[in-house]
């Protein structure tokens, strides 16, 4: 190995997988392949697209992602058991660079309360499990899940038995948060002291962040060895979520004086990540996360915006056109034709088809009209929430409110419903509730309402509103957006939304021992 190839950490994102196991954060099929697509085009080195055991729609999704992406290796994630591992691998087999990601419990706590197993059966369920995915696919991961947590006898023995079946990759998850950085460096230090064919295997992380450490976890673990990463876009994962990528990724990359180390990441696409996967789960980022938030590059400080006019480094330190931040302001206006409209859609890195870009262009005429400013994240809102409307059974015609103290508050409505055009009127206890018995009097349901949420896209009374909408039902829950100048509006096309994908939703039901 090359002193470059020692210095070099594979990105894993498993922002498909972990991810989408944060409740409300289910993607649907085309979903997953538009995430895994922008994953490659940014240069992830690995996508775990999924648990294809866990459901049809899960297999099924793995299996579509396996045959669109081409660079990177894309990961199925499989228990101990042959059933789950051969499903696996019938989901995986189709791809240009497939890896069985397998995993089994070595926790003491794990293996007595969870698996009920003795460690002996434990280690020659790893060694089995191994071998067996070995035989099936030249390119095999194991997890210990607990691993931070698991004596470390157990843990180099099992470690050493998985490398000797054939796993090219070791990953060791700090599966309930628990660890600190320095605790976490020492234990891949010694799995490097004691593990006699360690260098067979490349030494993986994947730290949870229920203590919010999950991203100094990783880099103590680079530095002590580790060259893979595991993590997802916005730190989305279940409980308290998994380790940023983003944030994994500038700090290599910024303080590259202590940690000399790269990836093969493209930065530029951070933003747009970032914004795909809030939109997709319905899951905002907050304002001060960083990277990503709204504030990370934004001074208000009268003492910083003296310092920034002087030179940008005094309280920049990186700049935000590293992560893919465009400074433009001022973008359209109503006077901007299709040429110039498609020009910037696709410096804002989307490329539509004629009829989707008609549709999409219309929509900001419309706008125009409405905002005397259009910026670059008003075009954003705008074209993801065409995007998201493809083939869509229902669709948004057109609404008409009546609200005020006095009341009553009543919705007038059309939809499309499948080729159709229906008309309704409802009431409700306020304008969004006249709103939603509106629609659900045209699209009679049992979903209950989880979540309402409304955000301003940008600045001003006349800034596009973005309204997230999670609808549960049958123990399902899907999300919703809609974004428009009136918030009413957005709203509706928010809930029509989350009604589309609930209406073709697959079953989806994982299994109990998911790893984390």
């Amino acid at each position: 190995m090359s002193n470059s190839d020692k210095d070099r950490v594979y990105i894993f994102d498993t922002t498909l997988r972990d991810g989408e196991q944060s409740p409300g954060a289910s993607m649907n099929l085309e979903e997953k392949l538009r995430v895994a697509l922008l994953l490659e085009e940014m240069g992830v080195d690995i996508i775990e697209a999924g648990f294809p055991i866990a459901s049809q729609g899960d297999f099924e999704a793995v299996r579509a992602v396996a045959g669109k992406v081409r660079n990177s290796i894309v990961a199925g994630l499989a228990r101990a058991g042959k059933k789950d591992i051969d499903r696996a691998w019938e989901a995986l087999k189709g791809a240009k660079r497939p890896r069985i990601h397998t995993f089994l419990s070595t926790s003491p706590l794990h293996m007595k309360y969870k698996l009920q197993m003795e460690p002996q059966a434990v280690h020659q369920a790893v060694i089995d499990s191994v071998t067996h995915a070995r035989n099936l696919c030249d390119d095999v991961e194991w997890s210990p899940e607990d691993g931070s947590r698991t004596e470390h006898d157990f843990l180099c023995r099992t470690v050493e038995s998985a490398i000797k079946a054939g796993a090219s990759t070791i990953n060791i998850p700090d599966t309930v948060g628990y660890a600190v950085p320095e605790e976490f460096a020492q234990l891949i230090r010694m799995l490097f002291d004691r593990v006699p064919n360690i260098g067979k295997a490349i030494v993986s992380v994947h730290c949870h962040n229920d203590l919010g450490l999950a991203v100094a976890n990783s880099l103590a673990a680079v530095n002590a060895g580790a060259r893979q990463v595991e993590c997802t876009i916005n730190g989305l994962g279940e409980r308290a979520g998994n380790a940023a990528l983003e944030e994994i990724v500038m700090a290599l990359r910024t303080r590259h004086d202590r940690m000399p180390y790269t990836t093969g990441i493209k930065t530029e696409h951070i933003t747009k990540a970032s914004h795909l996967i809030s939109t997709i789960t319905g899951f905002p980022v907050q304002p001060n996360k960083a990277i990503v938030g709204a504030n990370a590059f934004a001074h208000e400080s009268g003492i910083h915006q003296d310092g920034m006019l002087k030179h940008a480094g005094t309280y920049e330190i990186m700049t935000p056109e590293s992560v893919g931040l465009n400074r433009s302001t001022l973008v359209m206006g109503k006077h901007s034709g299709r040429h110039a409209f498609r020009a910037k859609l696709k410096e804002l890195g989307f490329e539509l088809g004629d009829n989707a870009l008609e549709d999409a262009f219309k929509r900001f005429k419309d706008l125009a009209d409405k905002k005397k400013n259009v910026y670059d994240d008003d075009l954003v809102a705008l074209v993801e929430d065409e995007v998201v409307r493809d083939h869509a059974r229902l669709k948004f015609v057109s609404l008409q409110v009546m609200c005020g103290s006095r009341g009553p508050q009543m919705a007038d409505l059309e939809l499309d419903i499948d080729g159709t055009v229906h008309n309704v009127q409802a009431r409700g206890d306020g304008p969004v509730d006249a709103t939603f018995n509106a629609i659900k009097k045209l699209v009679p349901h049992t979903a209950q309402l989880q979540l309402f949420q409304v955000h301003a896209v940008t600045e001003g009374t006349d800034a596009q509103a973005k309204v997230t909408v999670r609808l549960a039902e049958d123990g399902k829950s899907v999300n919703g957006q809609g974004s428009d100048t009136d918030t009413l509006v957005a709203s509706a096309r928010a809930y029509i939304h989350a009604l589309n994908k609930l209406l073709t939703k697959r079953e989806k039901t994982a299994p109990a021992a998911l790893t984390a």
